[in-house]
């Protein structure tokens, strides 16, 4: 997962987080996260994403 950084000097690509909610923003800051990325894309298993979630501190909604 490489991220875009093609607009990152846009104030526009930016204006949503004036409005955003906490989890908002921190969703920006991690999926922005080199070690995060590796991470990520090293869990191929429920196993690696339980340890995922466990050692990024992460929690995800039920798709109930």
């Amino acid at each position: 997962m490489k991220p875009d950084t093609s607009q990152w000097r846009d104030p526009q690509a930016y204006a949503f987080v004036k409005a955003a909610a906490a989890d908002v923003i921190a969703w920006e800051f991690l999926r922005r996260n080199p070690q995060y990325q590796q991470d990520f894309a090293a869990s191929h298993s429920a196993k690696a994403m339980r340890a995922l979630r466990k050692s990024w501190g992460l929690q995800f909604r039920s798709q109930a």
